[in-house]
């Protein structure tokens, strides 16, 4: 078994927890500790319903996120950051 951590893992830039913020926390998760801030404005979003999070579409066919918590668990940090490419095709120029 691979109990090796991502070369990530231990970094600053990959975590961010503002305990400060007036929506702290945003979502219900078990570990306060460890959640992660620093997608606030998550990056899958743009994905639509490709993002693999645990969304709905209102009945005004709004993307609702807020029973996701995907981009707050530390340990996603690298599983969004490998779907950056999919995010740029979206805005490339056709």
């Amino acid at each position: 078994m691979n109990d090796k951590k991502p070369d990530w893992a231990e970094k600053k830039y990959s975590f961010f927890c503002h305990k400060e913020c007036e929506f702290f926390p945003c979502h219900s998760l078990e570990n306060v500790e460890d959640f992660n801030c620093l997608f606030c404005y998550c990056p899958l979003y743009a994905l639509g319903e490709k993002c693999g999070g645990n969304f709905r579409y209102t009945e005004k066919g709004i993307k609702d996120c807020t029973n996701c918590t995907f981009p707050h668990r530390r340990e996603n940090y690298g599983k969004i950051v490998a779907r950056y490419g999919e995010i740029m095709e979206l805005a490339r120029k056709k």
